[in-house]
């Protein structure tokens, strides 16, 4: 963390501390006017940048994240990172709420068109060069969703039982890739409990494994209403 971030924690009082991790609207973070600390616009993704609104304006649409990865091309996955990252731009946002890394475990995933592959390297690979042209225009990518969201079956209230030798070799990799590789800047917590807590109240994944394995130093958001 920047001693500037640091000193602006600082001086600011515990309840505007608190709103900040609440956020002001679903698309916007809470300004700190009195620090000049600006509000922060995110956009939805992955495949476009949908502005902040369910029905807003029309956006450039580009290939879902299958897709990209059945290029196996990894050149032409960071181009398309690098053009949803002036999207972002042009839309006044900031974070881009992507890519999707989650694995294809099951042919009947509602959201499976949005994630990379079934297999973790390949998913890795495409997750790196797309989060590294994203933010090479200036902008965050924020990956997602961690770990082990995969089902639209009771997808915010599942408990997703991995064990750890099949979470670390097949669920993880393109996080763990992603943070260390690509240095993404922002991560979303998934929705589903595993092994028992909820991804967004998971001391282990988050911290143990998260921050302290792999260094991660970037911003945590859940899921929305997570």
């Amino acid at each position: 963390m920047s001693r500037r971030i640091e000193d602006l924690l600082d001086r600011m009082t515990l309840e505007e501390q608190v709103a900040l991790t609440a956020g002001r609207t679903m698309w916007a973070t809470q300004p700190v006017d009195r620090l000049g600390v600006n509000r922060m616009r995110v956009s939805d993704g992955p495949a476009g940048v949908r502005g902040s609104r369910f029905d807003g304006p029309a956006s450039m649409n580009v290939p879902c994240g299958t897709a990209l990865a059945s290029s196996w091309d990894p050149s032409i996955v960071r181009r398309i990172g690098e053009l949803l990252g002036r999207e972002l731009q042009s839309k006044g946002a900031r974070v881009h709420l992507a890519p999707t890394v989650n694995i294809h475990r099951t042919p009947v995933g509602g959201r499976n068109f949005e994630c990379f592959s079934e297999d973790p390297y390949l998913s890795a690979v495409a997750a790196v060069h797309y989060v590294e042209g994203v933010q090479s225009q200036g902008v965050a990518s924020c990956i997602k969703h961690f770990v082990g969201n995969d089902t639209e079956f009771e997808r915010t209230t599942i408990d997703s039982r991995i064990d750890e030798r099949t979470l670390r070799e097949i669920y993880l990799v393109p996080f763990e890739r992603a943070a260390r590789d690509a240095s993404v800047m922002s991560v979303m917590s998934a929705y589903n409990r595993v092994n028992g807590p909820y991804a967004g109240d998971s001391r282990w994944l988050l911290t143990t494994v998260l921050r302290e394995e792999w260094g991660f130093d970037g911003l945590v958001m859940s899921d929305w209403f997570g």
